[in-house]
């Protein structure tokens, strides 16, 4: 891979987070981590120059651990990208669908193919993750025996696609950000995205109130995640997405109307709304 930059990803090689890595940046370094927390860590030390990390399913809703982490580490959203998510059968090579009995993956994914595979009969394995059940595959070799993971897989561990889209949506989409040490500025005056976290004021109608800017200065949210803040009983903080930028004079104003009513908040990354060009 001739590629001068780093780019880490949650997974094995072959993952969905790689496949949308090598979509959004082609000919790059992809560097797997087992965990998310390595990501980031990967990120901040400068081990990588970027990572990419999933934060919402079509499907599945919202990935904690990632909205988590982006409250945790002292890190700037850069981008984001859409990934459509196909999953595929995959066999060892001369492998015949009428001779399959077992078909392993993550749980999401067996769950997302539900009915493909109750039709058929097949017995269901769950593993930590799809690439893992295609490398698994690859290396036991049993011919009576599949794995559900990204058409990637199949051409990094040798595996035969049998069936393509076996997933129930066929508009299944994963949203993923771009991490970076280095805070991205905006270029141009194309359509934009803002992401932030906020702790609210303990004051009644507090989350009523932070929303109200928002809605009164005419800015469209896209996205609001609560999660519970780590050491305080009972308590969240919120990660919130708008369209458009801080310094956008209706957006200051929601912004400036936001911040009198929180206790914590931090703009975590101002960047392209995907589709994108962006290459920071």
């Amino acid at each position: 891979m001739n590629g001068t930059r780093r780019i880490a990803f949650q997974g094995m090689p072959g993952a969905y987070s790689e496949q949308a890595c090598r979509e959004r940046f082609p000919g790059e370094r992809y560097v797997p981590c087992k965990t998310f927390e390595d990501v980031f860590t990967m990120v901040e030390e400068g081990s990588a120059e970027l990572g990419v990390v999933p934060v919402e399913n079509s499907m599945a809703g919202g990935i904690s651990d990632s909205y988590d982490l982006l409250a945790a580490h002292h890190l700037h959203i850069v981008g984001e990208y859409y990934l459509k998510v196909s999953h595929c059968l995959l066999g060892i090579k001369g492998a015949r669908i009428e001779n399959i009995h077992t078909v392993a993956s993550h749980p999401q994914a067996l769950a997302q193919c539900r009915a493909y595979i109750r039709k058929r009969g097949w017995n269901r394995n769950s593993v930590y993750d799809t690439a893992g059940a295609a490398c698994d595959l690859a290396v036991r070799r049993e011919p009576h025996e599949a794995a559900i993971a990204s058409e990637l897989c199949a051409e990094l561990y040798g595996l035969d696609i049998l069936m393509r889209d076996i997933q129930e949506n066929k508009k299944n989409t994963t949203r993923f950000l771009v991490i970076s040490r280095t805070e991205w500025v905006p270029r141009d005056d194309g359509a934009h995205k803002t992401s932030l976290f906020f702790e609210v004021r303990n004051i009644p109608a507090a989350l009523y109130k932070c929303l109200g800017g928002f809605a009164t200065n005419n800015v469209n949210l896209t996205r609001l995640e609560s999660r519970p803040i780590p050491g305080k009983h009972w308590s969240y903080h919120f990660h919130l997405d708008f369209q458009g930028r801080p310094d956008d004079p209706h957006c200051r104003l929601a912004l400036e109307e936001l911040e009198f009513f929180t206790s914590n908040y931090k703009i975590l990354g101002c960047y392209p709304e995907s589709p994108d060009t962006m290459d920071p």
